[in-house]
């Protein structure tokens, strides 16, 4: 179940190259792919859905060629976009049986075990005749994940999941995707370092439509041992600070001051102590860097 991204472009009509020879492989269990806004994230979930073409480039999903032959790929796809509608006045039961009939699942029966089953795993069983539009931003995220499931998908692309979520609703989420993601290859898309800490076994960070960083995040935390380092100093100093260091990130503190976080190979200066580093040190270092 390896998904392989080789060279793949796209430049939309008015000359924004959102892709630029991107290059990127992926195996089973969860996979993060990091990057701010515009960095080419949602282009490329949308390339890999067939939802769109690339300008060049190619893309493989086992032995599938998944430009030549998008159909074959659907069927073993499932996707949550950034964003989804749903019909008015609609149970979530209801609607899941017509997303079962539109995946090809014809018989009645079937449809009720499967509607049944991926309701139970997403812990909306229980609200299986309300009206999915009523449904709060989490509740909707994981009826997301009960429409995915409906064909036992190999391959998962989740766009920016937990945007808008509040802080339970974004944990009940990661945590549902996390024993998805476990039989399959899942792709998770976002630009919250925390929602991949902890929860994916490999990652991506792309910038300006390239991977400008690729591997696993605790190696690539192990990689800046001995090279993070924070102080604390008044907000007039950070200017400064910003001009002869290598700031990774600056964060105010309760009382006012703010700490800035240096990447450096050797203590850079006076007041600064070495620290534990973190994945956003990885992911603005890789950013910067570019």
């Amino acid at each position: 179940m390896t998904l392989r991204i080789s060279k793949l472009t796209k430049v939309y009509d008015n000359g924004v190259k959102a892709l630029d020879e991107l290059t990127l492989e992926a195996g089973p269990g969860l996979f993060g792919l990091l990057g701010p806004n515009g960095a080419g994230k949602s282009t490329l979930m949308r390339t890999i859905a067939t939802l769109q073409q690339p300008g060049s480039g190619g893309i493989t999903f086992e032995d599938i060629d998944v430009l030549k032959d998008p159909k074959r790929l659907r069927q073993a796809l499932g996707y949550l976009p950034q964003e989804f509608g749903v019909y008015p006045g609609v149970s979530a039961e209801r609607l899941l049986d017509y997303l079962a009939r539109l995946k090809g699942v014809a018989d009645r029966k079937e449809r009720k075990r499967l509607v049944e089953q991926v309701l139970d795993i997403t812990n909306l069983y229980e609200l299986r005749k309300a009206e999915v539009h009523r449904f709060s931003g989490g509740m909707k995220q994981r009826f997301g994940i009960a429409q995915l499931l409906l064909n036992n998908p190999r391959l998962i692309i989740v766009d920016e999941p937990t945007a808008g979520l509040d802080p339970a609703e974004r944990k009940r989420f990661l945590n549902l995707l996390r024993e998805v993601g476990t039989q399959c290859t899942a792709i998770l898309s976002t630009h919250l370092v925390d929602d991949v800490r902890g929860l994916c076994n490999e990652m991506a960070i792309i910038h300006n439509g390239r991977v400008v960083k690729q591997g696993r995040p605790a190696e690539a935390l192990r990689e800046l041992n001995g090279k993070a380092w924070s102080r604390t100093i008044a907000r007039e100093q950070l200017q400064g600070l910003e001009s002869n260091y290598f700031v990774l990130s600056a964060h105010y503190r309760p009382d006012g001051e703010i700490e800035a976080r240096v990447y450096a190979s050797e203590q850079p200066g006076p007041g600064f102590e070495a620290t534990e580093p973190l994945l956003e040190d990885v992911y603005f270092l890789a950013l910067r860097s570019a």
